[in-house]
């Protein structure tokens, strides 16, 4: 299925979703063009690991290979992990705030803004916390005290909408250049939605999201295996990790981790040869050229669609 058509079939959905859930608007700003020049670039965002797991940040756009659909594509934009200013870093931050979450919000709210006080590279932060409802605001980097406030005052309340809240977020985020990093703080279950998992792992695929999940299934009982799997099926779409812990000192060490893969992801664009315009999908592989050396990253996009 094309975007343009899967976009469609599930248009009515995220409406429905928006009205009934109370999300908030997303005001901030128009962001100036980074990738954009006439023709819109291709990107990925890529991790490197190492056979025991370890970041790798030491590689060169020489050792990238990019393939299309089997066919070499010419790599025209590279970055290493924060450089500056040269590449926008939107990111979201997705809490979840539902009844299932009483044993461990205490613990995700104080993550969470740790991870937020390591971060000041942001250009913006969009705050998703949802029960039964989902309530959006993105904050410019000058408001993140504000944005500090809103996650402390959060209690746990109400049912679960996390495919509704995580469906509200991607459509927000669609088309904004830059890159896009969005680290969610959830037991993965959900109650609520009126979004399905395979709706969200469709949006997932179409979109250039990378997803990070902080996993709080501890006390999920009997259900904790299906979320792990759930919550994993979802980072992987988008070339993220998942991380599970069970204490304190474990949930520090978390938000170290995704910190730390954040700073060392390469930003990847091209071309594509492929001028049509026909809402494919379309199979991209990213290889490296060093040996012992593991890649994640999405596995494809969907063409553009011409407007008629």
């Amino acid at each position: 299925m094309g975007a343009r058509s899967f976009a469609a079939s599930i248009a009515g959905l995220l409406l429905l979703v928006v009205t009934t859930a109370g999300a908030g608007r997303f005001d901030a700003a128009p962001q100036q063009p980074t990738f954009r020049a006439g023709v819109d670039l291709v990107t990925f965002g890529v991790t490197a690991v190492d056979r025991k797991g370890s970041l790798i940040t030491d590689l060169s756009v020489e050792d990238f290979e990019v393939l299309e659909d089997g066919k070499p594509q010419s790599v025209r934009y590279f970055s290493t992990g924060l450089q500056g200013d040269e590449v926008a870093t939107h990111l979201g931050l997705m809490l979840d705030t539902s009844g299932s979450m009483e044993n461990d919000l205490k613990l995700a709210r104080s993550a969470a803004i740790k991870f937020l006080n390591l971060l000041p590279e942001a250009e913006d932060i969009t705050l998703v916390d949802f029960d039964t409802e989902v309530r959006v605001t993105r904050y410019p980097q000058r408001d993140f005290a504000r944005l500090v406030e809103r996650i402390r005052m959060r209690k746990p309340d109400g049912w679960t909408a996390l495919y509704d809240a995580l469906g509200v977020y991607l459509d927000g985020a669609d088309g904004r250049t830059g890159r896009t990093v969005l680290v969610m703080y959830t037991d993965g279950a959900d109650s609520r939605s009126n979004l399905t998992f395979s709706d969200i792992m469709g949006l997932l695929k179409a979109s250039q999201v990378t997803v990070y999940a902080v996993g709080l299934v501890e006390h999920t009982g009997s259900l904790r295996n299906e979320l792990r799997m759930r919550l994993q099926q979802m980072v992987d779409a988008t070339g993220g990790q998942a991380f599970y812990p069970s204490a304190l000192k474990d949930l520090d060490g978390s938000y170290e981790k995704v910190l730390a893969e954040i700073r060392a992801q390469y930003q990847i664009g091209y071309l594509s040869t492929n001028e049509a315009t026909d809402g494919a999908w379309r199979k991209v592989e990213i290889k490296v050229r060093r040996g012992d050396v593991k890649l994640r990253s999405r596995k494809g996009y969907f063409a553009p669609m011409k407007n008629h």
